[in-house]
C-alpha cells in the first residue's frame, strides 16, 4: 500500500519557484530521498546547498502544484454521489500563499489519477479568494462523507464546508 504525501516546498525563490510537490512513498519500499532541504522538482539544486551531487538520486515528484498554494489536506474520492469518472480521484485542500505578490491557492483540487498515478490537478471548489484579492477563507483538509459529500475544513473563516453533487 502506498502513502501520497504533499511537500511545502521552501520560500524566498520568486513567485513560481519551487513547485509544491506530491510524492508517493512506499512502505517497506528503499528509503527514498525526496530533496528536501538540498533540492527541489526534479533535482534543481537549492541555491543555500549547490553541491549538485546531493540532487543525484532525488526522485521526481509524482506531480508538480504551483508553487507557495500550500496543499495540506487530502483524500481519495471512494463514494457514489459525485459522478463516475471522480471516483479514486484526489481531493486536496490548498490553504493558500503568504509570500507571492499575487496570491495563490485558498481552493481544492481535483487531481486527476489514471493507472494509479495522478496525471493533472484542476480547480474543483474556489470562492476563498475573491478577484479582488480578499482572502475569505483558508481550506486545511478535506474528508468524503458516508453519503459522499466532500467535506472541507477552513481554519480562516473557522468553518467546515459541505459540497454536495447537485444534477
Amino acid at each position: 500500500r502506498e502513502l501520497w504525501a504533499s511537500q511545502n516546498e521552501r520560500d524566498n525563490l520568486g513567485d513560481d519557484l519551487p513547485a509544491e510537490e506530491l510524492n508517493i512513498l512506499v512502505p517497506g519500499g528503499p528509503v527514498e530521498h525526496y530533496g528536501w532541504p538540498y533540492c527541489y522538482e526534479d533535482g534543481l539544486p537549492n541555491p543555500e546547498y549547490p553541491d549538485a551531487q546531493r540532487c543525484a538520486d532525488k526522485v521526481a515528484p509524482a506531480l508538480e502544484m504551483q508553487a507557495h498554494s500550500a496543499p495540506l489536506g487530502m483524500v481519495f474520492y471512494n463514494r457514489e454521489q459525485f459522478p463516475v469518472e471522480y471516483r479514486g480521484d484526489l481531493f486536496v485542500a490548498f490553504h493558500g500563499s503568504w509570500n507571492r505578490s499575487e496570491r495563490t491557492g485558498y481552493k481544492v483540487v481535483r487531481v486527476r489519477v489514471e493507472d494509479g498515478q495522478p496525471v493533472s490537478y484542476e480547480d474543483f471548489a474556489t470562492g476563498w479568494l475573491t478577484e479582488a484579492g480578499t482572502v475569505t477563507g483558508r481550506p486545511v483538509a478535506v474528508e468524503v462523507g458516508p453519503e459522499g459529500s466532500l467535506y472541507v475544513s477552513d481554519d480562516g473563516a473557522g468553518r467546515i464546508w459541505r459540497v454536495r453533487w447537485v444534477e
